[in-house]
């Protein structure tokens, strides 16, 4: 068991270490109204919400957001957008070996440095990481909260996950 724990804090230390050194780089940015999905992938993407729209059909998602007013349950809007691991399939991950893809982080970055973090096994190997998404429209109108956002709607809470304005998508394999 201590090993497990071992194992855990490594990979955490590395994490946060990584965090604090993307912190002060210079990353690839898109323009506004888009994501640059970056780091260590084969192909780096720049998608804005019409090439979003274009995916195929089993690459959209949707959810209805439900929410309580002072107790009374309001009606939902429906948000859409694309699965994130669908955008990150497409990018395709730079692995140097065939267990890579269970070291890597996906870290979503807002335009005022705002981030959360995924792990490619929970995005490709859960039910609730195939629900992330990068959203594109509200109730079939843009988004009030910027063009582009990072939503994973099957979380106990969603708001710490939810990125506004988002600006990129980093990938990283965690390696030693």
């Amino acid at each position: 068991m201590s090993a497990v724990r071992g194992s855990r804090r490594a990979c955490v230390a590395a994490l946060c270490a990584w965090l604090v050194a993307v912190a002060g780089q210079e990353a690839q940015t898109a323009p506004p109204g888009a994501v640059a999905i970056a780091g260590d992938v084969k192909h780096a993407l720049v998608v804005d919400a019409e090439a979003l729209r274009a995916y195929p059909a089993d690459a959209q998602v949707s959810f209805r957001a439900e929410r309580q007013i002072n107790g009374q349950p309001q009606q939902g809007s429906v948000v859409k957008g694309v699965r994130l691991i669908a955008l990150l399939e497409q990018a395709g991950l730079a692995a140097r070996d065939r267990n890579d893809w269970r070291r890597t982080v996906v870290v979503a970055i807002a335009r005022d440095g705002y981030r959360a973090v995924f792990s490619w096994p929970e995005l490709s190997n859960t039910a609730g990481g195939a629900q992330a998404m990068v959203g594109y429209e509200r109730d079939g109108a843009p988004l009030a909260d910027g063009p582009l956002v990072v939503l994973a709607p099957a979380d106990t809470r969603t708001g710490p996950r939810h990125v506004k304005l988002l600006q990129r998508i980093e990938v990283r394999i965690l390696r030693d």
